[in-house]
């Protein structure tokens, strides 16, 4: 048979095409991954300042592989430990370790880093934590309780929650870059004086921070190294589940390089991740760069842009709660009680209170689950913490504002 020459032709193109992907694949930069822990890896950090050391010069539109970390460090076998009454993490110190800082060639302070999200490969195990501390907990009811998850490409499953297949939605719930010297001090003053006022904050502390050299017990400014629980204009620990592969996100760039770092690798979380953790896991999260002059305005936060099929939920029917922000007289919401006001305790209603909606949304969720599948109502909070999503209805209707939880019914598998 004589061969067709617009065949070979294909042939010898798919032969070159092939070979430039395996160039480029050999050419990532990999970054992280070193050590059994984070102490031990010297691109592991798990606070912010200017004065990090970068870890890697990287051209802007060359693929970052960062070999990601769970938000604990820890590393579980789910055949040896599938639940616990305590998470066996020791407090806040360690969170969450992170990949990087990366300077960005190129990058100056101005300037806007877009940064998309290529692939994410994720690891085999993960966990899960509830406390009555999470949001909404208390009027939940929940207990204290670790879980953990065996991963594959698909779904999530724990014997803890038997029954529930939750479907990879695997993201970075930290893309970051670092503070400059003035946006340092100023979120530094601002955080002291909302802890000065009883407000919930986590100012620097110097256990178990990295890098050490820096941020920790001996090091040279541990009071100046900001805690990555909260995102801030910078970027950091959003925990937005549409920041995934195919989305991109836009970052002020406040230092020569920028400083980007990512980490806190989710498999699934619901809108609100209200008990404090999603499925959190290890894994390998590859990105692009690319410098944007003249940027967006970035002050109030960052931006981000994706397909629109990001936004749908992971399963082909629902079931939803609404919340409105009602209570009983004499109580006091936790996460208003700082403001000290002499007002709230005599109301039943609070005008406009988004919280308070999105707290009552939740139990009347929780209750449902309960009501509905058999679980218990801590069990019920970590299936709402990995997979309900908290969602705004409106924000007009003085003075009812509305939130609905939706459930997915589909991650419910007998």
């Amino acid at each position: 048979m004589i061969p067709n020459p617009r065949t070979i032709m294909i042939s010898r193109s798919l032969g070159i095409l092939f070979m430039i992907l395996a160039v480029s694949s050999s050419a990532d930069v990999i970054v992280g991954g070193n050590g059994s822990r984070c102490s031990e890896d010297p691109a592991c950090i798990n606070r912010l300042h200017p004065d990090i050391p970068m870890v890697a010069r990287v051209a802007a539109g060359e693929r970052i592989v960062f070999i990601g970390r769970d938000a604990g460090d820890l590393h579980l076998d789910p055949d040896e430990y599938s639940s616990a009454p305590e998470s066996p993490r020791e407090g806040l110190g360690i969170v969450h370790p992170l990949t990087g800082p990366v300077y960005i060639e190129g990058a100056v302070p101005g300037d806007v880093l877009a940064v998309t999200i290529v692939a994410l490969k994720p690891g085999k195990e993960g966990w899960t934590y509830a406390s009555p501390g999470g949001f909404g907990g208390d009027q939940v009811g929940t207990g204290q309780r670790f879980i953990v998850w065996r991963l594959n490409e698909k779904y999530a499953e724990s014997d803890a929650l038997p029954g529930v297949r939750i479907p990879n939605g695997s993201f970075p719930g930290v893309v970051t870059t670092m503070p400059g010297p003035f946006e340092l001090e100023t979120m530094l003053s601002r955080e002291q004086q909302l802890a000065d006022s009883g407000g919930a904050v986590l100012m620097p502390d110097s256990h178990l921070a990295e890098p050490a050299s820096l941020c920790g017990p001996e090091g040279s400014k541990p009071q100046e190294c900001l805690r990555t629980i909260p995102p801030r204009e910078h970027g950091g620990n959003m925990d937005i589940r549409y920041i995934t592969t195919g989305a991109t996100v836009y970052l002020p760039c406040f230092i020569d390089g920028c400083g980007l770092a990512l980490g806190d690798l989710h498999y699934a979380q619901g809108d609100g991740e209200v008990s404090g953790t999603a499925i959190e896991m290890d894994g390998e999260i590859t990105v692009t760069t690319r410098i944007v002059k003249n940027g967006p305005d970035l002050s109030r936060g960052p931006h981000y842009e994706g397909p629109a099929s990001m936004l749908a939920i992971p399963s082909t029917r629902f079931y939803a709660t609404t919340g409105f922000p009602l209570k009983a007289e004499s109580d006091v919401p936790r996460d208003i009680a700082y403001l000290a006001s002499s007002k709230v305790a005599g109301l039943t209603n609070l005008s406009k209170d988004v919280n308070l909606a999105a707290v009552n949304a939740l139990v009347s969720m929780v209750d449902y689950i309960v009501d509905e599948y058999g679980y218990d109502r801590t069990q019920a909070y970590l299936i709402a913490s990995v997979a309900v999503d908290l969602r705004i209805g409106q924000l007009v209707d003085v003075p009812n504002v509305g939130v609905t939880a939706i459930l997915p019914v589909d991650i419910f598998v007998q």
